[in-house]
């Protein structure tokens, strides 16, 4: 008797669910996904007890006829895909059929479609028992999911309580927003609405809504491209990060996606600007020909691989990098009156569609949706009227202008002013970014050798000295002269100028950890962090008591690095507060 047999097809499809119905937010995503290759132009997405009990999705898309609709609940039924060919050129959202199938094998499904000219209604309960029907015209449709994993009482066991269900389902309809601006969604949960946009395609409105004001204003446009992709967006001011990564929305044409190395690319252009355990808030769409990019690698179709990454990242690396070293980071310190939601939706339903926007002297919130980047540049070179000085054989540009010291409170804050306002100045973040960056030009040059009368001696465990022993020839390069001494030992003959006399045996055996905790470590992380180790070590710190003289190296010298505004482990090195803010909290100034 043949052991081997098919599968019924509900099973089937009850299995395939395991992989593309995990939790409520993968329903809500299959749906509105086909909402967007239907056409639609507003989708509205209702919860009810955050999808656990009942997830309804409608649209005005192009609908179904009748025979599409019965046919849609069919395994690998699909409209996307006509051949081997089309597989390779993917520009819809779906394309396997599997989803619908796979979603009411494990729940009620409700669908209502009319393409304009027949309606249709169709009823499928836990894939089973697919009744089809007669209905209204209204061109559109409406789909409803009722009781998921009803049948499936083990996946339903595993489902997270409403919140965090709820959550997983704001954050991927967040993103869907932000990726078609031109769409109005609506997402409401037990009426109440959580989400609105009104689809008129202007992106940084879409942000305004999901983050509010306050972040709005600290966003960058990005533009550019080369043979292989087109990219554009925004992304964050340092100041303005998130704990994780889930504010980092990279878009593949209309597609969210999650690709790891392309987040850390991402999260790498803003290394010494911001601290490692911190994240920027980035929108990113990446318009590429479908032939370069393969998302056929999980059913969930959120995964993808790129044929050419290397030039994507390095897209990536040239315009976020020049972006942020070209704009002024020096986070003010402001003060709002509390105004009401009303009052600020009023001042952006004016700022919208101006090509040209007169900004109030003393303006508390200012949005401007379609600000052309020449206004920018005009406004920036207005604002900080960068001043130029040569020094020797090099021109250094100031990016911060000249600040007069006024004291240093708390044996850490130095007090500093200039015409444009008042500037608290992190002592040990300053020096620390002066000395690394004056430590990483070292590096790049042919170092000075200091020989060592009393050669540093180093012990470490076997397993420690096993990974030190394999960077030996990094260390040489450098100027350090490192070599055996004896069992599980090094010694360190002589180093270059860039280290502190007075404290090279602490930083050394610093950089020596760095080896042993990293391993093989990139070569260009192994010179940010050793750069970044010597600094730290020969900088003032927090709570040294610093003379006048040194209070004035150090503001005259934060001014000309190429990023001033943090230390390298990415910690604010200054901030500010404007005149009219310090009159303001004084009650000199009545608005």
């Amino acid at each position: 008797m043949s052991k081997i047999h098919l599968m019924d097809e509900v099973l089937a499809n009850k299995i395939a669910a395991g992989e593309v119905v995990e939790k409520c937010m993968n329903v809500v995503k299959e749906l509105v996904e086909n909402s967007i290759d239907a056409e639609a132009t507003e989708i509205t997405i209702k919860l009810t007890e955050s999808g656990i009990k009942q997830i309804e999705v409608i649209d005005d898309g192009i609908g179904m006829d009748k025979e599409d609709a019965s046919l849609a609940f069919e395994r690998h039924a699909t409209s996307k895909l006509r051949s081997l060919d089309d597989l390779f050129y993917i520009e819809s959202l779906g394309f396997r059929g599997e989803a619908l199938p796979s979603i009411a094998s494990v729940s009620n499904v409700r669908l209502k479609t009319s393409n304009g000219e027949v309606g249709t209604l169709v009823t499928i309960n836990g894939g089973k028992d697919l009744k089809v029907e007669s209905s209204d015209l209204q061109k559109g449709t409406s789909i409803t999911v009722s009781n998921l994993f009803y049948n499936t009482p083990v996946r339903l066991k595993y489902l997270k309580n409403p919140y965090v269900e709820l959550a997983y389902i704001v954050e991927y309809v967040n993103k869907m927003a932000l990726s078609y601006p031109n769409i109005k969604f609506t997402l409401i949960n037990n009426d109440k609405i959580l989400l609105k946009t009104d689809g008129n395609g202007d992106l940084l409105k879409v942000i305004y809504e999901i983050y509010g004001v306050d972040i709005t204003k600290k966003m960058i446009p990005v533009e550019g491209e080369n043979d292989d992709y087109y990219i554009h967006g925004y992304i964050s001011y340092p100041e303005v990060t998130k704990s994780n990564r889930n504010s980092i929305t990279t878009l593949v044409n209309g597609r969210v996606i999650k690709n790891n190395e392309l987040n850390k690319c991402i999260v790498d252009c803003y290394h010494t600007y911001i601290h490692k355990d911190r994240y920027p808030i980035i929108v990113l769409n990446i318009d590429v020909d479908p032939i370069l990019v393969d998302i056929n690698i999980h059913p969930t179709k959120m995964d993808i691989k790129f044929s050419k990454l290397d030039s994507l990242k390095d897209l990536i690396i040239d315009i976020f990098t020049n972006r942020l070293e070209n704009i002024n980071l020096i986070p003010e310190i402001s003060v709002r009156d509390t105004i009401s939601v009303k009052e600020v939706e009023n001042k952006i339903t004016t700022s919208v569609k101006e090509e040209v926007i007169e900004e109030p002297k003393y303006e508390e919130i200012k949005l401007d949706f379609e600000v052309k980047e020449e206004k920018r540049k005009e406004d920036k070179k207005i604002e900080e009227e960068l001043p130029f000085e040569v020094e020797k054989e090099d021109e250094k540009v100031s990016r911060i202008k000249k600040m007069t010291p006024k004291g240093v409170v708390f044996l850490t804050y130095i007090i500093a002013e200039n015409e444009d306002g008042m500037y608290l100045i992190d002592q040990h973040a300053a020096a620390e970014r002066i000395n690394f960056e004056k430590i990483m030009k070292q590096m790049k040059e042919k170092p000075i050798i200091i020989d060592l009368l009393v050669p540093i001696k180093i012990e470490l465990r076997k397993d420690e000295f096993i990974l030190a022993k394999e960077r030996f020839d990094m260390l040489k390069s450098y100027g350090i002269d490192v070599d055996e001494f004896g069992d599980n030992t090094i010694i360190i003959r002589s180093h270059p100028s860039w280290i502190s006399e007075d404290r090279a045996e602490e930083i050394i055996r610093k950089i020596v950890d760095i080896i042993v905790e990293k391993g093989k470590l990139d070569f260009d992380q192994f010179i940010w962090r050793m750069a970044a180790t010597t600094a730290c070590r020969m900088s003032v710190m927090a709570g040294d008591y610093i003379s006048k003289e040194d209070t004035e190296w150090i503001l005259e010298n934060i001014r000309y690095c190429e990023n001033p505004f943090t230390c390298p482990h990415g910690r604010p090195a200054i901030i500010s507060y404007s005149r009219y803010e310090l009159e303001k909290m004084f009650k000199r100034i009545l608005d």
